[in-house]
């Protein structure tokens, strides 16, 4: 049996990287945590643990030794979900998240969430080479999202999109004052 993406994932990303998921009124849920500015998101709804990983992609050194870093190549997001759900729904979420108001410019934001995607890029580089798994995070689809004012008090949560689907950064979704999350809104699905 061919080892699935999340499973090769699993095994090569440092667990130290790797968000858990936990178990609340017989759901999924996993808390997306900025220890270094204490606040968190929790995003309920989501896939069985063998279906999905959840990576704190800032744990990631910044290659400033390699980039200069002049045009943002060295930012990345805080956290990125890549799920296996089934064969027509393969998704990888990038995520960006923000305290208070004030915050970074949308450009930044936009640059660290290009910077997850040529993480998850770097990863499928691996896959396929040492991993030797010619389709790996091949036909998954792409989402950036960008939580701000997790810190504000918490009022109703709301969505805000410059398109339909937010499959580029430049059209991510935003989410002000998140309280209650649904892992299917950030893919896509409004049910």
């Amino acid at each position: 049996m061919v080892d699935s993406d999340i499973f090769i994932l699993k095994k090569m990303i440092q667990p130290t990287a790797i968000e858990k998921l936990e178990s609340k009124y017989q759901k999924n849920i996993v808390e997306l945590k900025e220890e270094s500015d204490n606040y968190s998101v929790t995003i309920h709804g989501m896939p069985d643990d063998q279906k999905v990983i959840v990576i704190k992609v800032d744990t990631f050194s910044v290659p400033k030794e390699i980039f200069q870093g002049s045009r943002g190549e060295c930012k990345r997001a805080d956290f990125v979900i890549i799920a296996n759900i089934s064969k027509a729904e393969k998704f990888i979420v990038c995520i960006e998240m923000k305290g208070g108001k004030k915050t970074s410019k949308e450009k930044e934001i936009i640059q660290q969430l290009k910077g997850a995607k040529c993480f998850v890029e770097y990863c499928q580089a691996i896959g396929k080479s040492f991993w030797e798994k010619e389709d790996f995070l091949d036909d998954y689809k792409y989402r950036f999202v960008s939580f701000k004012n997790i810190k504000i008090p918490k009022s109703k949560t709301r969505y805000e999109s410059k398109a339909n689907i937010h499959d580029t950064p430049e059209k991510m979704l935003k989410i002000s004052s998140p309280h209650y999350v649904q892992f299917n809104h950030l893919i896509g699905h409004k049910k």
